[in-house]
């Protein structure tokens, strides 16, 4: 007969076999967690957690900041003509832009925003970039 070990703190639920065939009576019904459905295992076959940690793959995300001027989203109300209000975001307008740096001699290719493109070709790179303290050698 098999045995069932079950965990509060963690819910987490551990089976440990006792017997090497199943019967009728050693099945265990499992309900899940997100629709309600019993399942049918026998219990000598989960001998790990049924729900397994979460390990999310880490991977770099583009945030939607300009780097040289530093805008960023906004948060304010979208107003229906009833005058109810909903919060929304307003996003920057950033653009891939590929500029020429002549101090390295080389293509960048920068997510700006637009206003950051107007001050580049107003200032140029190398003097929005010192401002801003962005070293160019590693972009």
């Amino acid at each position: 007969m098999a045995l069932l070990t079950l965990t509060a703190a963690s819910g987490r639920c551990f089976f440990k076999p006792q017997s090497p065939s199943p019967s009728p009576s050693q099945l265990s019904f499992v309900t899940s967690q997100l629709t309600g459905i019993k399942l049918s295992i026998p219990k000598f076959v989960l001998t790990k957690p049924i729900s397994a940690p979460f390990n999310p793959c880490l991977q770099p995300v583009a945030r939607r900041i300009c780097p040289f001027t530093g805008k960023k989203a906004n948060r304010a109300n979208k107003v229906s003509h009833s005058n109810h209000r909903t919060k929304k975001l307003q996003f920057v307008n950033l653009q891939y832009k590929r500029i020429w740096w002549e101090a390295g001699k080389r293509f960048l290719k920068l997510r700006l925003s637009t206003k950051a493109i107007k001050t580049i070709e107003k200032n140029g790179l190398d003097a929005v970039a010192k401002k801003a303290g962005i070293d160019l050698t590693k972009a």
